[in-house]
């Protein structure tokens, strides 16, 4: 493979566009990232969704984003979220076969954050990852009880994500997850995405040492 592999899987409504990278050292883990809202231009290659590859990749992983039915040469229609949902469940079962059922980080932003957060819920992840996801989104109902690590990372001058609302959701929880909040920065991370990436390797780090 070369450092990014790019092809397409079968999925629920069609091909899905896929795009592998490889871990800096010997990797032992793979990490699903969603990209953010097809219909506001989110795609795989979306900066943000791109760092979180990186921060896997850095952190051992290998790095399995995919662009959401209808997006770039994935085929289908946007579905609203359920459809996307089974389309990132499709990925995660590509991924774990095509590398050995190795344990599973899921990760996401924005409406993909959402996405993933449904998408743990359903698939036993080793540790969900999700910055700044639209947690208001309620296409599959309220926010889900989850059975793994939690790591979430929101900046406090989000002007699409309202990080206020966000916090109300996250108190409510029975279980909240590890929250970190960025001081002034915005939803898309600008001028912050070294911290974003250097944050979420920290804590997938810090995670996966102690697993084996």
């Amino acid at each position: 493979m070369s450092q990014w592999d790019r092809y397409t899987i079968d999925g629920p409504a069609g091909a899905l566009e896929v795009a592998v990278g490889q871990a800096e050292g010997e990797a032992r883990r793979i990490a699903v990232i969603c990209h953010p809202h097809p219909l506001y231009g989110g795609t795989l290659d979306n900066k943000v969704a791109y760092t979180g590859a990186r921060a896997a990749e850095q952190s051992g992983l290998i790095s399995v984003r995919f662009n959401f039915r209808s997006v770039g040469d994935s085929e289908g229609l946007h579905d609203g979220g359920a459809g996307e949902l089974d389309d990132a469940l499709a990925v995660v079962e590509h991924a774990r076969q095509q590398f050995n059922e190795q344990p599973l980080l899921m990760a996401g932003f924005s409406f993909g954050g959402w996405v993933s957060l449904h998408a743990a819920s359903r698939c036993d992840p080793a540790q969900l990852v999700t910055v700044a996801p639209a947690l208001s989104y309620t296409a599959l109902g309220g926010v889900p009880r989850l059975d793994c690590p939690w790591f979430y990372i929101h900046g406090e001058a989000d002007d699409v994500i309202a990080a206020s609302d966000n916090r109300k959701t996250l108190a409510s929880l029975d279980k909240p997850p590890e929250q970190l909040w960025l001081p002034e920065v915005g939803h898309f991370f600008h001028g912050h995405l070294t911290e974003l990436r250097e944050q979420v390797s920290q804590a997938i780090v810090a995670r996966w040492a102690a697993l084996p």
